[in-house]
């Protein structure tokens, strides 16, 4: 009688934004394909993954952290693998072994193909395996991607950030931008589409400027027509793009191409011209606001989203108050705001008139309660009104309690629908029309009739997911059900662009 030996389990933990959930995709789909399942929810990995971000402060303390409750485990289970590899890996690398010893591999945001290599050769040799590229050797998209979601999927567009913002270690983690052949993006899309995907996400680190690598400076814009000559795919959206960057073109493609989403996510940072001038941004409020208006003009129904830092070296109260006077003009539907934090390594770390935390924080919190009451009013406008919503996995926290299921509105927006206990629910995947009945800042009700259910490819991939997840990795890249850290935005790509 033998034994035959379980296959070894792995877990990803994801810190940051948008690039790195698309990145633990690719690390779950090269793990899976090297013969690893993953392990189930609330349970250890034999391998344990952290993809780190360099953006915050925050990061690097909950990954040491985290590293810190590993060690009793590694302890007695030598066994057991421990990888760090993203941003903060690329950055600091010898860093994470020198404060954490018992970490087996350290690899960089350029080389995440050779994660399974790395992970063996550390059980062979029993020594840490530290493996840094200086650029890209890979494009990411050519790498196998297990993808947790059947209807909704990320699409790498470009990597890497030509921008030289004195806030952001990005450009140097992520190299320069290079970006993907339209036709090679298309045909990830139909193919996407082919499997039940009804929602995909451009993704780069500054979506507006894709095509500088070809000489195309309307590429964008194209890309996004050629997006809704696309059979079956019914909804687009992008992330994220950079003011200065952003061209009337693109505002065309949005308002007449009806599968791109009427909802933008476009980073201001400050309000005030002068902080922009120090972060090296290279536009002005008057700019930002001129886009705003323009979108607003071309498609109506547009919900705006944002990230915003508060306390930026030498900010003052004024600088201060032409942030809240830009905010309260633009009307963003969310804000997703943040306190200024030293990365060393960017020009503003070593910037004079660092702002003192106190008023830092005061400035955050008011910024926050006049993001959060324009949004309540912006959401109130929607009482009464009927919307199409997709729904998804995960968005409803409390669905079960209050026997509701969720999902986004076209323009982004969150959605708790009631459905009735005696009908089949609508699944993920599935679209329907509902009437909103309450409104809240950071999410609408919808507690009456479902009306115009389409039950769609992407729900019965959802079901067909549900019964027998794939066992080998499949191209794209999924909205996760492993949520990453809560830093960037939910629409928004790298939370500096």
């Amino acid at each position: 009688m033998t034994n035959q030996a379980l296959p070894r389990t792995y877990e990803v933990i994801t810190y940051g934004c948008q690039m790195n959930v698309h990145d633990s995709e690719r690390i779950s789909g090269l793990l899976e394909g090297a013969g690893y399942t993953r392990a189930p929810e609330a349970s250890r990995g034999d391998i344990v993954v952290f993809n780190t971000c360099a953006v915050r402060e925050n990061a690097d303390n909950r990954l040491y952290g985290n590293l810190g409750h590993l060690r009793p485990e590694k302890l007695k289970n030598p066994a057991m693998q421990i990888a760090v590899g993203g941003c903060m890996a690329q950055k600091d690398r010898d860093t994470v072994v020198n404060r954490a010893p018992w970490v087996d591999v350290v690899f960089g945001t350029h080389n995440i193909g050779s994660l399974p290599v790395l992970l063996e050769r550390a059980r062979v040799e029993q020594a840490a395996q530290v493996e840094i590229e200086e650029s890209l050797t890979r494009f990411p998209s050519t790498l196998p991607t297990r993808r947790d979601s059947p209807y909704a999927a990320w699409v790498s567009i470009s990597v890497g950030c030509n921008n030289t913002c004195t806030f952001c270690i990005v450009p140097q983690l992520r190299g320069k931008e290079a970006d993907r052949r339209p036709g090679d993006i298309l045909a990830e899309i139909r193919a996407l589409v082919a499997e039940g995907v009804q929602e995909i996400t451009l993704l780069g680190q500054n979506v507006n400027s894709y095509g500088v690598e070809f000489g195309d400076r309307l590429a964008f814009g194209k890309l996004l027509r050629a997006c809704g000559e696309i059979e079956g795919l019914e909804r687009v959206r992008f992330t994220s793009p950079h003011p200065a960057a952003f061209t009337d073109d693109v505002i065309a493609a949005m308002a007449e191409t009806p599968n791109v989403m009427p909802s933008l996510h476009m980073p201001l940072q400050s309000g005030s011209d002068a902080v922009l001038r120090a972060m090296r941004r290279s536009y002005r409020s008057e700019r930002f606001l001129g886009i705003i208006d323009r979108v607003r003009a071309a498609i109506p129904e547009a919900a705006i989203t944002t990230d915003i830092i508060v306390g930026f070296p030498g900010e003052t109260d004024a600088d201060f108050e032409a942030t809240m006077d830009v905010v309260r003009a633009s009307r963003f539907s969310a804000a997703f705001t943040f306190q200024y934090s030293i990365r060393p390594g960017t020009p503003a770390a070593t910037m004079a008139d660092q702002v003192p935390k106190p008023v830092v924080q005061e400035r955050y919190e008011r910024l926050v309660e006049l993001v959060g009451n324009l949004a309540w009013e912006e959401n109130k406008t929607f009482l009464g009104r009927t919307v199409e919503v997709l729904f998804a996995d995960g968005e409803g926290r409390k669905d079960a309690e209050t026997h509701r299921v969720s999902g986004r509105a076209r323009d982004n927006r969150l959605v708790h629908v009631a459905v009735d206990p005696d009908a089949p629910a609508p699944r993920p995947g599935d679209l329907a029309d509902v009437e909103i009945t309450h409104a809240a800042p950071h999410h609408l009700n919808a507690d009456g009739a479902v009306t115009n259910l389409r039950r769609t490819a992407g729900g019965d991939a959802w079901e067909r997911w549900r019964g027998a997840p794939p066992a080998a990795p499949s191209i794209g890249l999924g909205m996760p059900l492993r949520r990453p850290e809560p830093m960037a935005p939910a629409t928004g790509g790298c939370s500096r662009n």
